[in-house]
C-alpha cells in the first residue's frame, strides 16, 4: 500500500515508522524526490501541500490532514475524502494551553508582573473561578474538549459555533444572531474555531466592540481569525487587557511586525499544540483501515462547510 507524504515541518523518518507499526505492507514515499509511480498512490499524509501535489494520482482514496485543521489543503482532488486529524494527544495538548492562558489572565498574573517591575508588594482581591466568564469560540473536538476542562475547573463557560450545540455544563449559542450576545457575557474569549471563509477575520473590530471592557483573547486556532490591525487597536485603546496569539496570518511572524511591540500581547509560535506521530499514526491508520473495508472513512471534510 502506497502512501505519499508531505510536510515542510516534520522529519518523514519519524512518521515511516511510526505507521509502519501499524501497516505491514507500508510503501512510505515522500514528495516530490520519492513519488515513484503515482497510479500505485492511495492515499497522501500532508501537511501544506504545493498547488497541484495531488493532482494526477489517479488511485487516491483519501487525503489524510497532519493537523486538525484542513484549510491549508487549497485544492484537494475532486470526490477524494479530506480526512481531520482527531488525536487525543493533540486534543489534550490544545486544552492545556487554552486552560494555561486562561488561568494566567484570570489569577491576574500580568498585574503582578507589573507590580515585580515596580517594586510593589501589592495583593489584588481573590476571585472565585465561577466569577470569571469564558467563551469559547468553536465547538467541535478541540473547543468541546477545552471549554469541558474550564467548567470542571468551575469558569462560567460558554461556548459559540455556527450550529446548534448542546454541550454538557456549557451555555450554548451559535449563528450569527448569537454572536453578540456570547460576546457581552465574555471576559476571557478563545478562538478555536476552524477557518472558513464566514470566520476569516471574525475577531475585528465589530466584535471585539462587544466584549466587555477589560477583556482578553486567546487565539490558538488560525491567524486568519484575527484582524490584525482591529486588534493592535483594541490593545492600544484599552479595550482588551491583553491577548495571547499562538498563530498568525504570515508565519513566520515578520521580525519587523508590530505585534512583537505591543506589550500587553503574548506570542507564542504555533506551539499550542503539535501532532505526534506515535499517537497520530494509530488513529490515521485506523482510519485506512476502513476505507481498505470499504467504509466510510472517520472525520471526513464536509466540502460545504469547509470542516
Amino acid at each position: 500500500m502506497a502512501l505519499l507524504f508531505y510536510s515542510p515541518d516534520d522529519d518523514p523518518e519519524r512518521w515511516r515508522k511510526a505507521l509502519a507499526r501499524h501497516l505491514a505492507d507500508l510503501d512510505f514515499r515522500v514528495w516530490p524526490g520519492g513519488l515513484g509511480e503515482a497510479a500505485g498512490i492511495e492515499f497522501a499524509l500532508v501537511w501544506r501541500p504545493p498547488p497541484g501535489m495531488l493532482d494526477g494520482l489517479p488511485n487516491l482514496k483519501a487525503v489524510f490532514s497532519l493537523g486538525a485543521g484542513v484549510e491549508h489543503i487549497a485544492d484537494p482532488p475532486p470526490g477524494v475524502p479530506v480526512v481531520r486529524l482527531v488525536d487525543p494527544v493533540l486534543t489534550r495538548g490544545m486544552t492545556e494551553y487554552v486552560s494555561a492562558r486562561v488561568l494566567h489572565y484570570f489569577r491576574e498574573f500580568p498585574l503582578y508582573a507589573d507590580s515585580q517591575r515596580r517594586g510593589e508588594w501589592r495583593k489584588r482581591p481573590f476571585r472565585q473561578a465561577a466569577e470569571c466568564r469564558v467563551g469559547v469560540m468553536g465547538q467541535g473536538v478541540l473547543g468541546g474538549d477545552a471549554a469541558a476542562a474550564l467548567a470542571a475547573m468551575g469558569f462560567s463557560v460558554a461556548g459559540w459555533s455556527r450550529t446548534q450545540k448542546r454541550l454538557d455544563g456549557i451555555e450554548g449559542f451559535h449563528g450569527e444572531s448569537g454572536l453578540i450576545p456570547f460576546l457581552g457575557r465574555t471576559d476571557i474569549l478563545v478562538c478555536l474555531l476552524p477557518l472558513t471563509p464566514e470566520t476569516e477575520d471574525i475577531v475585528n473590530a465589530r466584535t471585539l466592540e462587544a466584549l466587555p471592557r477589560g477583556a482578553y483573547l486567546i487565539n490558538a486556532a488560525r491567524g486568519g481569525h484575527v484582524d490584525e490591525e482591529a486588534l493592535l487597536a483594541a490593545l492600544e485603546s484599552g479595550r482588551l487587557a491583553g491577548a495571547t496569539l499562538d498563530v498568525f496570518k504570515t508565519e513566520p511572524l515578520p521580525a519587523d511586525h508590530p505585534f512583537w511591540r505591543a506589550s500587553s500581547l503574548t506570542i507564542t509560535p504555533h506551539i499550542a499544540s503539535l501532532t505526534v506521530p506515535a499517537s497520530a499514526a494509530a488513529e490515521i491508520t485506523a482510519n485506512i483501515a476502513r476505507i481498505r473495508d470499504g467504509r466510510e472513512p472517520l472525520h471526513a471534510v464536509d466540502p460545504a462547510r469547509g470542516y
